[in-house]
């Protein structure tokens, strides 16, 4: 792959070079971080388009590590005078010097999506007519849909990493996710249901009649099902997830608490308990960033180590986390491509990329029918989690009813309230029903959000919390 910068920028490859090695060479580890990222957005809301925008960026990232000391500089402007005033402020950090320079990350000739740009692909009047589209076909499915918005987006990043002594690695990664969302109205009640999907790769699935018809399908579906929903019950119960977007919980409760840095630093709710037994017998955790064209999915992440597929949790048992370079140094194991920042403002941290459950092998069916009175948790909006204790509220946006094995009303105002560890040892049946996410997270972390996947099989929970109107 060809430079952007060195040949599209004032940037000297060779002068560039030179400052990074004189910069980073009292280091432990470091890199020269450069991006140029082209993103857009339409929203389309009350029966017309409501914004249109884009937006293109550049910059860098400067960041030199000591011991557990980072020093970090960066500028949006991509010029030789901008990168050695930022050297000279990192190179006036001296402390926790080990002496020794990190050896850099593999090399790898993989590539899990496509570097086409989905912003210059496809004419802005396309765009728009899309979004008209679903709107007049929402319309015209029921009578009763009086509210349509929807929202197309993408994204083009080209990214380098410089790295003292040399080595260069380059990725140019796409992103793209459409919205649907539908209000339906009956009698003075009006409710809402969602829909989303996208992934690294360009705006042509996502164009396919066949596919934002079945968007809007869904989003509907999930309105009418709200219309007729009752006030949840409350109190500790048999909780039954759904399969694929429900592992934003996993994500939340658990696997923020199985990052390098939380367990380091020994502020997460798993610190010290590597090998011991932190979850039911069946339960396999992994976070798999080399998923082709998958939302979480990197290439190699933001230090240019190539992603892998690392096993967190196995059958039970706490058997790894997720590290960037930094931390993996700290605690005497290797990398395992988690390390991630939000852009070149930003210095990288260990962050998740796809982040799932394996299946077991019980059908769905078999789950609910093992429920006297409980709660079947279908689809998940968002939650707030507390990484130390690892305790959650989560709110469903669509949830029914389970007595004596069997399905109930639709209920709304649903949260589901626990503790990851707790939860986690409370699973006692696994679904053979593994889904991932279609293409909707983004994970927010010390400020920073990134772009993630998550997935499931549907889950069994003897008992949590479930909080209610009813």
């Amino acid at each position: 792959m060809s430079s952007f910068f060195f040949s599209e920028t004032d940037l000297d490859e060779s002068r560039t070079r030179s400052i990074i090695d004189e910069a980073l060479g009292h280091a432990d580890d470091g890199e020269l971080f450069l991006e140029y990222a082209q993103s857009e957005s339409f929203v389309w809301d009350d029966g017309r388009l409501k914004n249109a925008s884009y937006d293109m960026s550049q910059g860098f990232g400067l960041r030199s590590v000591l011991g557990e000391t980072v020093a970090f500089a960066h500028a949006s402007e991509l010029s030789e005078a901008a990168l050695k005033r930022s050297a000279a402020a990192v190179k006036a950090v001296k402390a926790g010097h080990g002496g020794t320079l990190a050896a850099p990350p593999p090399k790898t000739n993989r590539h899990l999506y496509s570097s086409d740009d989905p912003l210059s692909a496809v004419p802005f009047e396309v765009k728009t007519k899309l979004l008209q589209d679903i709107d007049a076909y929402a319309r015209a499915k029921d009578p009763r849909v009086c509210q349509v918005s929807a929202s197309l987006s993408g994204e083009w990043v080209n990214v380098e990493i410089v790295r003292p002594g040399g080595l260069i690695v380059r990725d140019v990664r796409p992103l793209v996710r459409l919205n649907v969302s539908v209000t339906a109205q009956e009698g003075d009640r009006r409710e809402t249901g969602s829909t989303g999907a996208g992934g690294r790769e360009t705006y042509d699935r996502l164009m396919e009649p066949s596919f934002w018809q079945g968007q809007i399908d869904e989003a509907l579906r999930m309105a009418l099902v709200n219309l007729r929903a009752e006030a949840a019950p409350a109190g500790e119960m048999e909780v039954v997830l759904g399969s694929g977007w429900t592992g934003v919980l996993l994500h939340e409760a658990v696997g923020h608490g199985l990052e390098g840095d939380f367990n380091r630093k020994k502020t997460s709710a798993f610190a010290g308990l590597l090998g011991e037994k932190v979850a039911a017998d069946g339960v396999t955790v992994i976070d798999d960033g080399t998923i082709e064209g998958r939302r979480g999915s990197l290439t190699v992440d933001d230090e240019g180590t190539p992603t892998s597929r690392t096993t967190l949790i196995e059958d039970g048992r706490l058997v790894g986390f997720m590290q960037d370079r930094m931390n993996a140094r700290l605690m005497g194991v290797e990398p395992t491509g988690n390390g991630r920042r939000e852009s070149h403002q930003h210095a990288p941290m260990p962050r998740m990329t796809n982040t799932f459950m394996l299946g077991g092998d019980k059908p769905r069916a078999e789950l609910i029918e093992s429920v006297k009175d409980g709660i079947f948790a279908v689809n998940f909006a968002g939650g707030q989690v507390d990484i130390t204790s690892g305790k959650f509220v989560f709110n469903c946006t669509e949830a029914y009813r389970i007595k004596d094995g069997k399905l109930g009303a639709p209920l709304k105002n649903v949260a589901l309230i626990g503790d990851g560890p707790t939860v986690m040892k409370r699973i006692s049946m696994i679904g053979n029903d593994f889904e991932l996410d279609p293409g909707i997270g983004v994970c927010g972390k010390a400020g920073q959000g990134v772009p993630v996947g998550v997935g499931q099989p549907s889950l069994k929970i003897d008992a949590i919390t479930v909080g209610g109107s009813g």
